[in-house]
């Protein structure tokens, strides 16, 4: 058996929050920035970090400690520009799955970015309803990146099991069973953590599952169909599906399928 926990040092690119960094070296351009990110996040309902610099070699002097979900950069700074800056992120830390965002008051330079895979480019004066497509993109870019979870054993040994591939968990007396397909095979794996507590962690990590009975939670992704009273795998697997949670549990399905589809 597994005794296990969440090792949260290894959740992934979007945990609780998302973190978001603007550098630019105009304080009224970061100030109005900052204004429009938080108005968006709050509308969607998301907990969000922004932090701020004025230049490149204070973000990156700070940048282990930041590893922001979402970077706004300013292509003209002194010292090392925004599209350099992009280029060490890229290069020198692999970080491919941070979302940069460039901002720039010249047309001239959009077309510097395809090197560094940028999400977009915002031109100045920054327009907030374009600001929120952006944004839009970059949650959705951020949700499909494979997020891990990590379990440890009791004998010390680090299990670790994409989120993706979590088909469903069963809360029992003293444990939780995780089902899941790894490898195109499935494993089981049986965690000394109540349902609840994972059913947070998944939720704050990913969002792509569901409660749909007292003692279970489904991933809407491995979902076949639902019946008024099982959800089907796409093992062919029943899970008990509550008259309770019914209604949520359709909703959720037809969201997640719409949301996913193509």
């Amino acid at each position: 058996m597994i005794s296990a926990h969440i090792d949260t040092q290894e959740w992934g690119i979007l945990g609780m929050e998302i973190k978001t960094a603007i550098c630019d070296d105009e304080p009224a351009e970061i100030n109005y920035l900052s204004l429009c990110i938080r108005k968006w996040a709050k509308n969607n309902g998301i907990s969000i970090t922004v932090l701020s610099f004025a230049n490149a070699e204070d973000f990156l002097t700070n940048y282990k400690n930041i590893n922001p979900d979402i970077l706004f950069l300013d292509i003209q700074m002194p010292g090392i520009n925004g599209v350099e800056l992009a280029e060490k992120i890229r290069a020198e830390y692999k970080n491919e799955t941070v979302q940069i965002i460039f901002v720039t008051g010249y047309a001239d330079y959009m077309s510097l970015g395809y090197e560094v895979s940028a999400l977009h480019y915002l031109m100045k004066p920054v327009k907030e309803d374009k600001l929120f497509e952006v944004l839009d993109r970059a949650l959705k870019k951020l949700n499909k990146i494979e997020k891990t979870v990590i379990f440890s054993s009791a004998d010390g040994e680090n299990i670790p099991v994409l989120t993706s591939g979590i088909m469903s968990v069963e809360s029992f007396a003293h444990y939780s069973e995780i089902v899941l397909s790894q490898n195109s095979k499935i494993m089981k794996i049986k965690v000394k953590m109540p349902l609840t507590e994972i059913e947070r962690v998944l939720g704050e990590l990913s969002g792509n599952f569901v409660r749909c009975h007292r003692s279970y939670i489904v991933g809407l992704k491995h979902i076949k169909k639902i019946t008024k009273t099982d959800v089907i795998l796409d093992n062919d697997a029943a899970v008990p599906l509550s008259r309770r949670l019914y209604d949520g549990v359709n909703q959720a399905v037809i969201k997640f399928f719409m949301e996913n589809r193509g």
